[in-house]
């Protein structure tokens, strides 16, 4: 990391210690604290990109998120806002970051972790997205099994944009899940999968660029804190 980068994002400071772990010390927590306690909250309420602003200050003053960020915000809202999804479901919700940055869409986030799931619900009402956003905890297969059972997806439906956000090494196991088992991903659909530059996801990249029925690239980007280079591979499904 240069100084430049280190003066911006002070928070990169503490990546030195041994112990350093980028999720599930308590700062799930501490970060919703500090969105209720800021200065601001008053004018925040109710404004989501006011929200994300904060998560953005509290990820670049005080402590990492492995949320999408605001460098990663243009390319995807872009590409969300073109698709102009009924149906957005999210592999990997985490706090709700990128949940509030689809607001244009109908938006199903699947978090495995119940603490990350209570703090994405509580930024979500801060934001006064909950009539759009629904946080589903537990597995991906799981869930999505059961959102189908339940009739909420369905093959008639589908989903319109599908978005993979947490253990990398799950992208194509969990995408044949949705297509192949399910049968939810229709013809013209989406599948953004991030970071499979940083920390990669080669497989999931081969699988769906060999795949006869996907057409996929790659998509430059960058992380933040830290402004390294990574890509969103978008994969939209043939007719």
């Amino acid at each position: 990391m240069t100084a430049a980068i280190m003066d911006k994002y002070p928070s990169l400071k503490k990546m030195s210690d041994a112990d350093y772990v980028e999720e599930g010390d308590g700062r799930e927590a501490r970060v919703l604290a500090y969105i209720e306690s800021h200065s601001s909250i008053a004018e925040a309420r109710g404004n989501p990109t006011r929200i994300l602003r904060l998560m953005d200050e509290f990820a670049a003053q005080e402590d990492f998120l492995i949320s999408v960020g605001v460098y990663k915000e243009r390319v995807l809202t872009g590409i969300v806002a073109a698709a102009a999804p009924r149906v957005l479901v999210e592999l990997g919700g985490y706090i709700g970051y990128s949940a509030i940055l689809f607001t244009t869409a109908m938006k199903r986030a699947l978090e495995l972790k119940q603490e990350y799931a209570d703090v994405a619900v509580k930024i979500i009402e801060l934001a006064e997205l909950s009539d759009t956003v629904k946080i589903v905890v537990g597995s991906a297969d799981e869930s999505l099994r059961r959102l189908k059972d339940d009739g909420k997806l369905s093959k008639e439906h589908g989903i319109d944009v599908l978005f993979l956000d947490h253990v990398e090494s799950l992208y194509e196991w969990e995408v044949k899940v949705v297509d192949e088992e399910l049968g939810l991903l229709k013809a013209g659909a989406l599948v953004l999968a991030d970071n499979v530059v940083r920390p990669g996801a080669p497989d999931y990249v081969k699988y769906v660029r060999a795949h006869p029925r996907y057409h996929s690239h790659g998509v430059e980007v960058l992380i933040v804190p830290g402004e390294l280079e990574d890509a969103i591979e978008v994969t939209r499904i043939k007719k």
